[in-house]
């Protein structure tokens, strides 16, 4: 898919495919691409060039039988700052065909005890699970979901998490574009990370962070991390970055006997290693690898 504004290419022969009844997560920096390419698959803007199929329909031409299938949550705004959310998913439901009912769904949400209170007035988090109530009460097919926890607390983050776990359980395909590494890591089946208009790495979420294990300590800077990898096993790598700080990454897990070489090396110079701790490569170092931007940008 190709799509221009003016000069600027803003989606520059992207090509990705969503499987049906999973959870496909679109990451990228700010101006990466992801809204743009998001709007053309639901139909609010058209493509310059390329093929883009959603449910198997063209979203610019064939957007009146697409419509019905899918649900779109909004990030902010299209919501009537003065309707109540009783009233607001009571008219969503009327044109649908099948809609969930209203009262299980604000309950399944959290909003039950805020059904009658304005928009305007609920909190920022409130009105983002409103906004997903709205999306998914036509039970949709596919749903697309932009920032979803955004500006909630922990708990109704998880609640949120637990009911994208239902739509996937009911066959529902989701796209999900998050600033949560740890949401796209735990909920999606399949990790598209997008820069610069195109596609630069896409897998499932243990395919793109590989069985690497990582072992982080702090000592002194400047400490010979050549020396210091001539004592590893093989296979290993070690670095200096930001100053004082130490990674050694490894294939695999990391084993007793790489621990054991590390500290020994420390010994023989005195060195005591602090907040020495054994970690796995996330989704974030494997974003970072390939933008080398925070997702924020």
């Amino acid at each position: 898919m190709v799509k221009r504004y003016g000069a600027l290419t803003a989606v520059d022969g992207l090509t990705l495919t969503a499987r049906r009844g999973e959870v496909t997560a679109i990451l990228g920096p700010n101006g990466a691409g992801k809204t743009t390419t998001i709007e053309v698959c639901e139909g609010y803007r058209s493509a310059d060039g390329g093929a883009v199929r959603v449910l198997g329909l063209d979203p610019a031409r064939e957007a009146a039988a697409l419509r019905p299938r899918i649900g779109v949550m909004l990030q902010s705004g299209g919501i009537p700052p003065a309707v109540p959310a009783r009233e607001y998913l009571t008219l969503l439901s009327r044109f649908h065909v099948r809609p969930l009912e209203v009262g299980w769904l604000l309950d399944i949400v959290g909003l039950a005890a805020s059904a009658r209170i304005p928009y305007r007035r609920l909190s920022g988090g409130q009105q983002q699970r409103l906004s997903l109530a709205a999306a998914v009460i036509g039970r949709p097919e596919l749903v697309f979901l932009d920032e979803p926890t955004a500006g909630m607390d922990p708990q109704a983050r998880h609640a949120t998490w637990d009911l994208i776990g239902e739509l996937r359980g009911d066959g529902v395909s989701v796209i999900l574009t998050t600033h949560f590494m740890e949401e796209a890591e735990r909920l999606s089946d399949h990790v598209v990370i997008i820069d610069v208009g195109r596609v630069v790495a896409d897998g499932s979420p243990a395919a793109l962070t590989g069985s690497a294990g990582q072992l982080r300590f702090r000592a002194e800077p400047g400490l010979d991390t050549d020396s210091l990898l001539t004592a590893l096993p093989a296979g290993s790598a070690a670095k200096e970055s930001p100053a004082g700080h130490y990674l050694i990454e490894v294939h695999g897990p990391v084993e007793p006997r790489l621990l054991a070489a590390v500290t020994a090396w420390c010994a023989e110079r005195g060195v005591l290693p602090s907040t020495l701790r054994i970690e796995s490569r996330t989704l974030e170092d494997v974003f970072l690898e390939l933008t080398g931007r925070e997702l924020r940008g």
